[in-house]
C-alpha cells in the first residue's frame, strides 16, 4: 500500500495555493489534515514544518497553523526574484527550442481550455504552472522547484491584494512569449516575460492592507495621547 509522506503533503498544499484553493490566512488544522491524508498528526506536523521553512505557513501561539498573508514587501521581493530567474532562463536559452515550444504550446492550449471552462482552480493552477513548465522544458530542474515556490508566493499575494490581471490576458501574454521563442528571438521572449511579470505585479491592489494590519493601524495610539508610549531619551 502506498503511504503519503510529509513532502507529498507539503507539495499538495503548495499546489492548492497555486490553484487558489487555499487562501491567505486560512487555518490548517493538524487533525483535519491527518484525516484527509490518512496519516498521523506527527507526519502532518513534519509537513507543516517543511512549509513553514519554505515560507508558506506560520504557527500562531495557541491557535495553530495558518497559510501566510504576505506583506506588500514580501510580494515585491518574490516578483523581483521571479524576474531575475525567469529572464535568466530565457537569456540562457539555446537551440534547438522546438521541443520546448511544443511542450509550451500544449500547456497554453490547456490554459485556453480551462479559461473557457468553469473550473477556476484548474485555470489558476495552469496559469501559474506555465512558468514552472518553462523552466522544466528548458532543463532547469532546480530552478523549476524554486520557481514553483516563488510563483505560489505571488499567487498568495494576488489573492490577498485582489489582482485585476485577467486570466485571458495572462494566457495571451504566455502565448506571445512562446511565439518569440518559436521565431528564435530569445531577447524578445525575455522582454515579453519581464513585461508579463510586471503586468501581473502591477495589477495588485495593495490597499486596503490585511485585516490584522488595518487593526494595528486603527488601534495605534494617537500622537500626543496620554496613552502613547513615552518618548525615549
Amino acid at each position: 500500500m502506498h503511504s503519503t509522506n510529509p513532502t507529498q503533503i507539503a507539495q499538495q498544499v503548495v499546489e492548492s495555493v497555486l490553484a487558489q484553493k487555499l487562501a491567505p490566512g486560512e487555518r490548517l488544522g493538524e487533525q483535519e489534515l491527518a484525516d484527509l491524508f490518512g496519516v498521523s498528526r506527527t507526519l502532518v506536523r513534519e509537513a507543516l514544518m517543511q512549509l513553514q521553512a519554505r515560507g508558506f505557513v506560520e504557527v500562531r501561539p495557541r491557535r495553530g497553523w495558518y497559510v501566510v498573508e504576505p506583506s506588500v514587501e514580501d510580494a515585491r521581493d518574490a516578483f523581483s526574484a521571479r524576474r531575475i530567474i525567469e529572464s535568466g532562463i530565457l537569456a540562457d536559452a539555446g537551440t534547438p527550442l522546438q521541443a520546448v515550444t511544443r511542450r509550451l504550446r500544449t500547456h497554453i492550449a490547456d490554459e485556453q481550455q480551462a479559461i473557457e471552462g468553469a473550473d477556476a482552480a484548474t485555470r489558476a493552477f495552469l496559469l501559474a504552472d506555465f512558468h514552472v513548465c518553462l523552466a522544466e522544458a528548458m532543463g532547469h530542474r532546480s530552478l523549476s522547484d524554486i520557481l514553483r515556490d516563488l510563483t505560489a508566493r505571488t499567487t498568495l499575494a494576488a489573492s490577498l491584494y485582489q489582482s485585476q490581471h485577467a486570466a485571458s490576458q495572462s494566457c495571451a501574454e504566455h502565448a506571445a512569449i512562446v511565439e518569440a521563442l518559436e521565431s528564435g528571438d530569445t531577447a524578445l521572449a525575455r522582454e515579453r516575460m519581464l513585461a508579463h511579470i510586471g503586468n501581473v505585479e502591477g495589477a495588485l491592489n495593495p490597499a486596503p492592507p490585511p485585516l490584522r494590519d488595518r487593526l494595528r493601524e486603527s488601534l495605534a495610539p494617537l500622537a500626543g495621547s496620554r496613552h502613547a508610549a513615552p518618548a525615549q531619551d
